[in-house]
């Protein structure tokens, strides 16, 4: 496959997104090579809006794109006067690949054909770093840090209160002016080099083939609109060339494998105090070291025995303290330091990159917690919007005093979802840790969750079939993160509609990560003996025995797929006459061939059929009652995606738990391998 121009014919070839995937007339994407300064591919939207790029290409490899080297291709860019082109090349040659825009996600994504049916092999833009200019002019992203965006050394925000909110778009400003810029001629500049980047945006780049680094040092200095240098192209290990940016700095990423080494200009007093501060970073870490060892080797033994003692102690007085608390109104609250107590077991590394926010500015933009901005309630506690003076809205969720599970929740939410990002996660922009008050602050849903819309008997009619197509799309991948593709492996346990949350756009956010659960190596199930989540939602092994997995949130995503096309709650759905819940009504409907029959009538045929009968056969997949015979979510993406998968045929779902149960939203604790109820957990 070939990308790029042909000066010579005339050609372009770009790759653009179909209309719809049943209509192929151009649709709103196009993923093509840009070729000023350093070739680079763009996923535009329409005509000019830069949704996604590449990262220059230095010779070796694409700089946005560095793993990709290692994922069985072979990557060329050749450049030249008569043409300029990028080509792959699988390095297995019976294995069979195809590459696609997806205009409904606004994706590249590469399928591999395995097993008898295309795999999804990767997509992007698949995380929030790989959004085009992220952090701003001279700003740059790390996914491995929770703030994700910083400043370049020598720089700082533009807006820091919007970098608290995490709205980097802003960013950066240099502390220093450049003395070329006050006429000194450069002589008071210098260079700052950072590692393991992503080279930026270099389109409007001046590339020098033949200079060395050292050779565009010096025409960098006596330019006085040059930004930064690198090396052009570093194939083979090598350095050749140098590139120059006259612009601000855009679109950079930094990466923990190396990638490029790019070359800052800065005020030569700003080198200095980098210098300075690196030198007692050192400094500081020798002698720390050294303390460590001898205090280690000295009263290891007495340190043990005292922290024991102290542990227990403090947690004696906080059980107490909890056990004889009441809950907290909605009255003025006394703001003291932000702090961590031992027996929450969350301590202030948990959130090292997660903004603290003064609970007065909280305080202020909910109205004092006023009633009319309650927005709802669950195990947690109350969530309140709140409205900051810049009019950023904002979702506080209040943990309760009166829930010993809200303690737990809160802990667990902060420790997880602060290491999460995903474009189907809900972002969570900051907390406030006070000595009364445990306070979330997340970005706001304008449409709340989902099952205010396809419960709704008027809200509903809003969604047709394209939009709830794309919202199960959504949540797939963002399970599909959790599960494969973060970081981290992590359980979600409470999979519902009302814990999936609405952007104004209806892009679907997973929420409430308050019984999650992260599993570590090659860890695969667990056990609890307490049962939290919600009926109707919950796999049998997990409801009966305690036993959860992957397989479990799989389990609640089919029963998410039925209810979304149907637009019905599964426990509030019941046939007396055949004894069937959703699930078992929805497997005979698919195995008499009247699949059509459980779309949502609101729709009044208005959906895509091969769609809905995909989707209805994936759901009944999920909700088998043996977990081994779930699809993995790898899997369940693949065969919603692709119009070609091959599909294996459902078995009968198993009982249901929580038939003829209440329609309220509530999750219970069970004792397991038992049938009493032991506790009742509202969420």
């Amino acid at each position: 496959m070939k990308l790029g121009v042909d000066n010579r014919a005339g050609i372009t070839r770009n790759i653009t997104s179909w209309t719809s995937p049943t209509d192929p007339a151009p649709g709103a994407y196009t993923f093509k090579l840009v070729t000023g300064g350093l070739p680079q591919f763009f996923l535009f939207r329409g005509p000019a809006t830069r949704i996604y790029t590449s990262g220059p290409w230095n010779g070796a490899m694409l700089t946005g794109v560095p793993h990709l080297r290692s994922q069985g291709f072979s990557f060329v860019v050749e450049s030249g006067p008569d043409e300029t082109y990028y080509s792959y090349s699988i390095r297995n040659a019976s294995v069979l690949s195809r590459f696609v825009v997806d205009g409904a996600a606004g994706q590249l994504q590469r399928f591999v054909w395995s097993n008898g049916a295309w795999s999804n092999f990767w997509y992007y833009p698949s995380e929030p770093c790989d959004g085009y200019g992220k952090c701003g002019p001279f700003g740059y992203c790390d996914s491995a840090q929770y703030s994700l965006c910083s400043c370049l050394p020598g720089f700082v925000p533009r807006s820091p209160d919007q970098w608290n909110l995490r709205d980097a778009s802003g960013g950066c400003v240099r502390i220093t002016n450049l003395s070329c810029g006050g006429g000194g001629g450069g002589g008071g500049d210098g260079f700052w080099v950072v590692n393991r980047m992503k080279l930026p945006e270099a389109t409007n780049a001046t590339v020098y083939a033949g200079m060395t680094l050292e050779q565009c040092r010096e025409v960098c200095l006596g330019n006085c609109s040059c930004r930064a240098y690198a090396a052009a192209n570093v194939a083979g290990g090598g350095s050749r060339g140098c590139v120059i940016w006259g612009v601000d700095l855009l679109d950079m990423r930094q990466y923990t494998t190396p990638v490029q080494d790019v070359y800052i200009r800065l005020a030569q007093s700003d080198i200095d105090a980098l210098k300075a501060a690196e030198a007692n970073r050192r400094r500081s870490g020798k002698t720390t070291v050294i303390a460590i060892v001898c205090a280690i080797s000295a009263v290891l033994l007495m340190a043990a025995i005292c922290c024991c003692f102290w542990r227990t102690k403090v947690r004696r007085r906080l059980q107490s303290k909890m056990a004889s608390s009441t809950p907290s109104g909605g009255g003025n609250c006394k703001v003291r330091k932000p702090r961590l107590d031992v027996d929450w077991k969350c301590s202030e590394k948990d959130v090292d990159d997660l903004p603290l926010i003064d609970l007065e500015a909280i305080l202020a933009a909910t109205d004092n917690f006023a009633e009319e901005n309650k927005l709802g309630e669950g195990g947690f506690g109350p969530v309140y919007l709140g409205k900051f003076e810049d009019g950023q809205k904002v979702a506080v969720k209040r943990m309760s005093q009166r829930s010993v599970q809200g303690v737990q929740e809160f802990t667990n939410e902060v420790k997880l979802i602060a290491k999460l990002q995903h474009r189907n996660l809900v972002r969570l922009l900051g907390c406030c840790i006070d000595d009364d008050e445990r306070l979330l602050i997340y970005e706001y849903m304008d449409n709340q969750s989902l099952d205010t819309f396809i419960f709704d008997e008027g809200k509903r009619r809003l969604l047709g079939w394209q939009k709830r197509f794309e919202i199960i799309l959504g949540i797939a991948r963002g399970l599909l993160y959790l599960h494969e593709d973060s970081r981290f492996r992590i359980i979600h346990r409470d999979m519902k509609a009302s814990n999936v949350l609405l952007d104004r756009d209806m892009i679907p956010k997973i929420s409430d990560f308050g019984i999650a659960r992260m599993f570590g190596g090659d860890q695969t199930t667990a056990y609890t003996l307490k049962v939290i989540g919600t009926y109707g939602y919950m796999s049998p092994e997990y409801a009966m025995d305690g036993l959860f997995s992957m397989k479990s949130d799989v389990y609640s995503l089919g029963v998410i797929v039925l209810e979304i096309v149907t637009g019905k709650k599964n426990r509030g759905f019941y046939d007396p006459e055949l004894d069937l819940t959703l699930l078992g009504y929805a497997y005979m409907l698919w195995k008499g061939g009247r699949s059509a029959e459980l779309v949502d009538e609101v729709m009044d045929g208005g959906f895509n059929h091969s769609e809905v009968l995909r989707c209805i056969q994936v759901a009944l997949l999920c909700v088998d009652v043996q977990p081994r015979n779930r699809p993995t979510m790898s899997s369940v993406v693949m065969m919603l995606a692709s119009e070609n998968a091959t599909i294996p045929e459902p078995n009968e779902p198993g009982v249901n738990i929580g038939k003829n149960t209440s329609d309220t939203d509530s999750s219970y604790g069970l004792t397991t391998r038992s049938v009493t109820t032991t506790e009742t957990c509202t969420r």
